[in-house]
């Protein structure tokens, strides 16, 4: 399934973001073997080298490792996984306050509407 990407952002990112969602949702555990360059780059539809740039980039971060000759890994240490979720979670609360401010909600609306959010209904 060739994905769709949004043409405001650079493709490798919205890779990189994707990848990361998965580590923090536990669907790609520590240690566990990330598709090949490419695989993912088939699985996406994008050329090898963008897969190559986001796997090295996600390196560069020590979210994942890359093993001579075996592949590319997610990382074993799990405090460096409980450091992208805790930074994801807080990217997503930003986005909410600043979202909402511009729609001139106070935090106490916030606050409130949260509360009150059930599965979809409020």
């Amino acid at each position: 399934m060739v994905e769709e990407f949004d043409t405001t952002k650079p493709i490798y990112i919205q890779i990189m973001e994707k990848i990361n969602k998965k580590i923090v949702r536990n669907e790609w555990k520590a240690g566990d073997k990330l598709p090949s360059v490419r695989e993912m780059a088939v699985e996406t539809g994008v050329n090898p080298n963008t897969i190559q740039r986001t796997y090295s980039e996600l390196e560069r971060m020590g979210i994942v490792e890359t093993r001579r000759g075996q592949g590319t890994f997610v990382t074993e240490n799990v405090e460096v996984i409980e450091r992208l979720r805790e930074q994801m979670k807080r990217d997503v609360v930003t986005d909410f306050i600043r979202n909402m401010t511009e729609l001139g909600f106070t935090l106490d609306d916030m606050i409130t509407s949260l509360k009150n959010y059930r599965g979809g209904e409020q």
